[in-house]
């Protein structure tokens, strides 16, 4: 199985060096030196990696064949494609790999169906998980253990527990101490006279 250990980013330097953004949580075993890569684009892969080092809370890679500036520019948002053996786990027991995840029903804890997870989407503060409804439509949930308590690969199923508001607008809560919006000015309570 093949999945995105990264994506090149702009060179850095005048030696073949890239910034990377990491998409793995373990860079020491996917992104290390003598590291053979797929890319996507499959026409400018595959890759071995020859150096990697942290520059500035940055992973910056160097690859064999790639020694200047302009020969690291073109390979600027390529993604990094490693073989993984699909029985393979993270060590972490909290930790699971996209395609793990993806298709698992999701259900509340109270037994309610949601949807299906369609696909992670990875942000820089945290993933999302995406899952379809069975309605139609999707509802984007936050992979945060107090959201999503329980995931039962062996089940093929996802327990959330939402906050109000996350499945049903109607259900949100307005925060507290804010006063709703007026028509045509800014909310607020007390507004002070002249």
């Amino acid at each position: 199985m093949q999945l995105v250990v990264a994506r090149i980013g702009r060179a850095h330097g005048i030696k073949g060096e890239v910034t990377v953004e990491v998409r793995t949580d373990e860079p020491e075993l996917r992104l290390a030196p003598g590291a053979v890569l797929a890319t996507d684009p499959s026409s400018v892969g595959p890759l071995t990696i020859e150096t990697g080092r942290v520059h500035s809370g940055r992973l910056l890679l160097r690859f064999a064949g790639v020694a200047d500036r302009t020969a690291a520019e073109a390979l600027r948002n390529t993604l990094l494609i490693a073989e993984v053996d699909p029985e393979e786990t993270p060590e972490d027991p909290e930790e699971y790999y996209d395609h793990q995840l993806i298709d698992l029903d999701v259900v509340t804890v109270d037994g309610t169906e949601v949807g299906r997870i369609a696909e992670i989407s990875h942000l820089p503060y945290q993933d999302l998980l995406v899952v379809r409804r069975p309605g139609g439509g999707e509802v984007l949930v936050p992979f945060v253990s107090q959201v999503v308590p329980e995931i039962d690969l062996e089940g093929q199923r996802a327990v959330i527990d939402p906050p109000p508001g996350l499945l049903d607008d109607t259900q949100a809560e307005v925060a507290r101490g804010q006063a709703p919006e007026e028509p045509g000015g800014r909310g607020g309570a007390d507004r002070g006279g002249a």
